[in-house]
C-alpha cells in the first residue's frame, strides 16, 4: 500500500505536467510553422515555374508564328516579291535624297575648309612694303594663313590662265596690284565678313574681295533639300503603310473563318494579330533589303560619271554610300513601317469579325 502524497509532491507533478504540455504545444507550433514555410516555398517554386513556363510558351509561339508567316510568303513568291518591290520603290527615293544631302554637306564642309579672302593692295605699295604687311598680318587675330602674291606673280598667273602672254608682253607697266590671300581660322560667313571688314582698314589695303554668295546659296539649297526630303519621307512612309495594310487586309479576309474559329474557342486579339504582324514585318524587311540593293546599284552606276565631272573641275569627290549605319537605319525603319501597317490593318478588321 503506497504512502499518501504530500501537498508539495502534488504541486511538483502538476508543474511537470504543465511543462510537458507547453513543450508539446511549442513543438507543434514549430512543426506547423515549418509546414507553412514548406508550403510557401513550394507555392513560390510552382508560381516561378508557371511564369517561366508561360514565358517559354510565349517565345515558342512567337517563333512559330514568325516561321509560319515567312512560309506563307514563300508559298506565293511572286505576289510577295511585288509587294516588297513596291515598298522598296517607296523607300528608295527619300533614301537617295538623303544621300544627296549628305553629299551637299560634305561639299559644304570642303568649301568651308577652303574659304579664303583676298586683300588687294594699292598700286603704290611696292614689293618690300607688301612683304612687310603680309608678315604683320600673320599674327593678326582670326588669321590662319597668309600668302603674298606680288604684282609680277599675279601678271604671270593671269597670262597663263587666259593664254595672253604675247598680248600682255606689249604693256609698258604692270597694271595688276600685289595681293594677299588670307585663310581665316573661323570659316563661318559671319566671322569671315568681320575679318574682311577689319583687314580692309589696314594701311596699304585698297579692297578686300570676299565671295560668299555661292556658298550661302548652297546652304540654302541644302536646307530646302532637307525639308523636301523630310516631307517625301513622311509621304512615302504613309505609302508603305498603305501597301502593307492593303496586303494584310486581303490576308485577313482570306483567313476569316480560321479567325472566327480560334476566337470562338477563346483566343485573344493579341493571339490572332500576331501572325499578321510578323507578315507585315517580313514585307517591310524585304522591301528594305531591296531598297538597299537598288541604292547600291544606282551608286555604282553613277559613281564613274560623277567622279569624272568633278575631276574636270579640279575637284576630288566620291559619291557617299549608304554604309552600315545607313543600311541598318533603313532596314529598321522599313520593318517598323511594315509592322505598324499590319497592326493598323488587323486592328480595324478584327473589330468587324465576330464568331458565328
Amino acid at each position: 500500500m503506497s504512502p499518501p502524497r504530500t501537498h508539495h509532491e502534488s504541486s511538483s507533478d502538476k508543474r511537470q505536467a504543465g511543462r510537458g504540455r507547453a513543450g508539446k504545444a511549442a513543438s507543434d507550433a514549430v512543426e506547423s510553422t515549418e509546414s507553412v514555410e514548406r508550403q510557401a516555398r513550394k507555392g513560390a517554386r510552382s508560381s516561378r515555374i508557371s511564369v517561366e513556363s508561360r514565358y517559354r510558351s510565349w517565345l515558342r509561339h512567337h517563333g512559330a508564328m514568325a516561321r509560319d508567316s515567312a512560309r506563307r510568303l514563300l508559298v506565293t513568291p511572286v505576289a510577295s516579291l511585288l509587294t516588297m518591290l513596291a515598298i522598296a520603290i517607296a523607300l528608295t527615293l527619300p533614301a537617295a535624297l538623303w544621300l544627296a544631302l549628305d553629299s551637299a554637306r560634305l561639299l559644304d564642309n570642303e568649301l568651308n575648309d577652303s574659304a579664303q579672302l583676298t586683300l588687294y593692295l594699292e598700286t603704290s605699295v611696292d614689293e618690300s612694303q607688301a612683304l612687310t604687311l603680309s608678315d604683320s598680318l600673320r599674327g593678326a587675330p582670326g588669321v590662319g594663313g597668309v600668302r603674298l602674291i606680288t604684282a609680277a606673280e599675279g601678271m604671270q598667273e593671269f597670262a597663263q590662265a587666259l593664254d595672253l602672254k604675247r598680248s600682255l608682253s606689249l604693256l609698258d607697266d604692270n597694271p595688276l596690284p600685289a595681293s594677299i590671300v588670307i585663310t581665316p581660322l573661323d570659316t563661318s560667313p559671319e566671322s569671315v565678313r568681320d575679318l574682311a571688314a577689319r583687314l580692309e582698314g589696314e594701311p596699304g589695303v585698297e579692297s578686300a574681295r570676299l565671295d560668299l554668295a555661292w556658298l550661302e546659296r548652297l546652304r540654302q539649297l541644302s536646307e530646302l533639300g532637307q525639308k523636301v526630303t523630310l516631307g517625301l519621307a513622311l509621304l512615302f512612309g504613309l505609302g508603305v503603310l498603305l501597301v502593307v495594310g492593303n496586303t494584310i487586309r486581303l490576308s485577313v479576309e482570306s483567313r476569316r473563318q480560321e479567325i472566327e474559329v480560334v476566337t470562338l474557342i477563346g483566343a485573344t486579339h493579341a493571339f490572332v494579330r500576331r501572325p499578321f504582324l510578323y507578315s507585315g514585318a517580313w514585307y517591310g524587311l524585304g522591301g528594305g533589303l531591296l531598297a538597299c540593293g537598288i541604292l547600291a546599284l544606282g551608286g555604282n552606276w553613277l559613281a564613274a560619271p560623277v567622279t569624272a565631272l568633278v575631276q574636270s573641275y579640279g575637284g576630288n569627290y566620291v559619291l557617299p554610300a549608304l554604309g552600315i549605319t545607313g543600311g541598318t537605319t533603313l532596314l529598321f525603319s522599313s520593318t517598323i513601317l511594315g509592322w505598324l501597317g499590319a497592326w493598323i490593318a488587323v486592328g480595324r478588321h478584327l473589330a468587324s469579325i465576330s464568331p458565328r
